[in-house]
């Protein structure tokens, strides 16, 4: 798999993981309707079949994903529920996505 399919693969998990949790916060926290909470559901069970497309072994994808999740979890806050990122949320995406492209991304013997 290329690393652009890669990485389109660890958007898309988090994508689906973020939403369905999202969804779920929607429905337990802010009294939204029952569907928003079975969607969100289906949407985390869709990540788990997500994630498990990318080639590596589990603990390398997750660990990767880790980096990817932290980054997309501030974007999805940003412009989706209001949260304001400052300075400092940016630097430690940028380290964190640097940090598991190094774990992911970088050929092994």
């Amino acid at each position: 798999m290329t690393i652009v399919k890669s990485i389109i693969v660890f958007l898309l998990a988090g994508l689906c993981e973020i939403g369905g949790g999202y969804l779920i916060w929607l429905w337990m926290k802010e009294n939204k309707p029952l569907w928003l909470g079975i969607t969100g559901g289906l949407l985390l069970a869709l990540y788990g079949i997500v994630a498990a497309l990318q080639p590596a072994g589990f603990g390398r994808v997750y660990a990767t994903y880790g980096g990817f999740f932290i980054a997309l979890s501030l974007l999805w806050a940003w412009k989706v529920d209001g949260f304001k990122p400052d300075r400092y949320d940016f630097i430690g995406a940028i380290v964190a996505l640097i940090g598991v492209s190094i774990i992911y991304f970088i050929p092994r013997n």
